[in-house]
């Protein structure tokens, strides 16, 4: 028996192509959490300690920036770090949330094993 439905609504396809697409966000979703966060972790902190004035001061040296293009930068900075913050305050929730969930899972004897396996993943990447 042949199925003549369009290929795109064959349901094999389709999860295929969900499966396909989860895949793809986590291995994204893990690469950013493992390796960028680091580098954005240090920007951010970078920025927040007066790092932007210096940035923004070099920027009008070597840009040769007028004053109106200098206001405007400063806006456009104050708002990546906004928006920075912003977002790593989501992935904190997403990933309390999802720690939560996990949890209620687990057995007590898992429970323990799984905070020991978070805090070991948590000191490898402060190294």
């Amino acid at each position: 028996m042949h199925d003549h439905r369009m290929t795109w609504q064959n349901p094999r396809i389709l999860c295929t192509l969900l499966l396909v697409f989860l895949c793809g966000a986590t291995a994204g979703a893990l690469t950013m959490r493992l390796g960028f966060s680091q580098v954005f972790r240090r920007n951010l902190s970078y920025w927040k300690e007066g790092g932007k004035e210096i940035s923004l001061e070099r920027f009008r040296r070597e840009l040769d920036l007028t004053p109106d293009q200098a206001r405007q930068m400063e806006v456009v900075l104050n708002d990546f770090v906004m928006y920075y913050q912003t977002l790593q305050e989501q992935m904190n929730d997403v990933r309390a949330s999802g720690k939560a969930r996990i949890m209620q899972i687990l057995n007590e004897d898992q429970r323990q094993k799984f905070l020991r396996m978070i805090s070991d993943l948590q000191t490898k990447q402060i190294r």
